[in-house]
């Protein structure tokens, strides 16, 4: 979608709005430009900021993902896209993505605000994520885990049983990585807790990417 160049440069003095929808699952969804990027906004929570999305942009760079020799990648939970957004523009990687997105409005907000800016092939389910990496057979050079409703993320996702069928979804020497909030005094302890108890539990050698106001927990397929 063409935004108009005056919208860009006021975007910097002020966010400037360009579309309000909702949904059964989002009933407040904002589109907005505020510093010349894109941001997806539902209740309390910020699901997408162009390269501003800063949790995986720090992790990848700790990572060094455009060191590894990946191709397709499974992302649970697409927002507007900065994700793959990211990938491309900041790292030159273009990969081929399987985007899982529960929330079909949002699927149409990411198409038509930043998938059509990519060269990266992204292929969008409209499926519990849940459900998709039980049934689905395929593996992947990376698995991404950005799954939130509102500002939290659903019980189901913090499991063994999620975590062990996202293992078998890894090809040889993937990567995983699961975004976990560590901002205020109760995201702290809950993101520990599901770091040293379940994640960890899972994956001995995962580790914990502090990425300032986020946990990015990384875990990489021998």
């Amino acid at each position: 979608m063409q935004i108009p160049f005056w919208k860009k440069w006021l975007s910097y003095l002020q966010p400037q709005v360009l579309e309000m929808t909702a949904s059964d699952l989002n009933p407040e969804l904002t589109v907005l430009l505020f510093r010349g990027r894109l941001q997806l906004l539902s209740g309390n929570a910020v699901y997408s900021w162009d390269d501003l999305y800063r949790n995986f942009n720090r992790a990848f760079a700790q990572i060094e993902v455009q060191k590894k020799p990946y191709h397709d990648v499974l992302l649970l939970g697409l927002g507007l896209g900065s994700v793959p957004f990211m990938l491309e523009k900041i790292y030159g990687c273009k990969y081929h993505y399987t985007a899982v997105e529960l929330d079909e409005a949002i699927a149409d907000l990411a198409t038509r605000y930043t998938l059509t800016r990519l060269e990266s092939p992204v292929e969008i389910i409209v499926a519990d994520a849940e459900v998709f990496v039980d049934v689905n057979e395929e593996q992947y050079d990376m698995v991404i885990v950005d799954i939130f409703e509102d500002d939290l993320t659903p019980p189901q996702f913090r499991t063994p049983e999620f975590l062990q069928q996202c293992f078998q979804r890894l090809k040889s020497g993937g990567t995983l990585l699961f975004n976990c909030l560590y901002n205020q005094t109760h995201e702290r302890s809950g993101t520990k807790r599901f770091f040293e108890q379940v994640f960890k539990t899972c994956f001995p050698n995962a580790q914990a990417i502090d990425t300032d106001g986020n946990w990015v927990l990384y875990f990489q397929k021998d």
